[in-house]
């Protein structure tokens, strides 16, 4: 059984340490949460508890299957990471380099349009309605500073 263990595994364009265990190896994906490698455990019928470096040739591409397209191995929409897309209106699910491209490209169409979001984000301050008073200061303390004697 030592024989074909691997200890880095290739899953969609990223190495994979193979000592760990399927669910949380398949997490380093970025694109993949906790509950999404459950479910693609669940699909194949795979061992969460077995380290990844022991699995198939078969299953991994089985993996990179489901990964490629979730909707085709009835992983439910909500655990999509890009549900209406902008440009199609499809649910879709990207990883690795088509989520960081896709993220850019949404921020650089906030920032050109000019929106409320787009602004924030040019300017580096949240963007989601925090308080600004007190946090996301940069290299100062707001409060009230020691008497020095």
């Amino acid at each position: 059984m030592e024989d074909d263990f691997k200890h880095l595994v290739r899953i969609s364009r990223k190495d994979v340490d193979g000592n760990k265990k399927i669910e949380q190896a398949l997490t380093e994906i970025k694109g993949v949460g906790l509950s999404l490698s459950r479910s693609i455990c669940l699909i194949l019928g795979l061992n969460v508890e077995e380290k990844i470096g022991y699995t198939s040739d078969e299953d991994i591409a089985k993996i990179e299957a489901i990964l490629e397209n979730p909707q085709e191995f009835n992983v439910p929409a909500w655990m999509l990471n890009r549900r209406k897309d902008y440009s199609t209106g499809e649910d879709l699910h990207l990883i690795e380099s088509d989520l960081n491209m896709t993220l850019r490209d949404d921020l650089n169409r906030m920032k050109k349009t000019r929106s409320y979001k787009g602004r924030r984000h040019e300017v580096g301050l949240p963007v989601r309605g925090q308080r600004t008073k007190s946090t996301f200061r940069h290299s100062s303390t707001v409060g009230v500073s020691r008497s020095r004697r």
